[in-house]
């Protein structure tokens, strides 16, 4: 069974599952959908993404689907170490324009659960950092959404390196979240 550590923001949960080690080198069960649903976590993953990224300061983000296919995600990092982040965007929330990091790496081997209605960005904090995360909803390009990943108004702390982040310029000219339409009202689970 998968440890579940929650956080402030409703439905964002980190997540540790248990490692057997040893002279072989290790295992663990890094999903099962029937434990998962049996802890709390109800998506059932239809899609698995894997990223690499070249260099340290590489920014990817801030990313989100619109509804019909709005998409939970399930991150970690295999290699290496990244800051992921998440900002609410469900109206309505208690945490609406909210945002939280987490350091994800293949030493402390956690993932983070990013439900739909996020946007989802990460920073990778070493050279050739891989990230594979699985999503509830297949990629749909007229579903894409996005925002700012320097937007002062909700001043994330990125970890950025002294010259600034390596981005792909679709993510340099996303639009402010003030600016976001809104696309996600927050339904309180029971």
């Amino acid at each position: 069974m998968p440890t579940i550590e929650t956080t402030d923001l409703d439905g964002v949960v980190v997540i540790s599952t248990r490692w057997f080690t040893d002279d072989r080198g290790s295992f663990t069960e890094s999903y099962n959908e029937a434990r998962w649903r049996e802890a709390g976590i109800p998506q059932h993953f239809v899609q698995d993404n894997h990223v690499h990224s070249h260099k340290a300061g590489t920014l990817r983000g801030m990313h989100y689907q619109r509804r019909p296919h709005a998409q939970a995600k399930l991150v970690r990092a295999l290699r290496g170490a990244i800051w992921d982040v998440v900002v609410d965007l469900r109206h309505g929330s208690p945490s609406f324009g909210q945002w939280r990091g987490f350091e994800l790496s293949e030493q402390n081997r956690r993932q983070l659960l990013v439900p739909a209605g996020f946007a989802h960005g990460y920073i990778t904090l070493t050279d050739n950092a891989e990230v594979m995360y699985k999503v509830d909803d297949v990629y749909a390009p007229g579903s894409e959404g996005g925002m700012a990943w320097n937007d002062s108004d909700l001043a994330i702390a990125w970890p950025l390196p002294p010259g600034g982040p390596i981005l792909a310029q679709r993510d340099a000219d996303l639009p402010r979240f003030a600016d976001l339409p809104i696309d996600f009202t927050w339904e309180p689970r029971p």
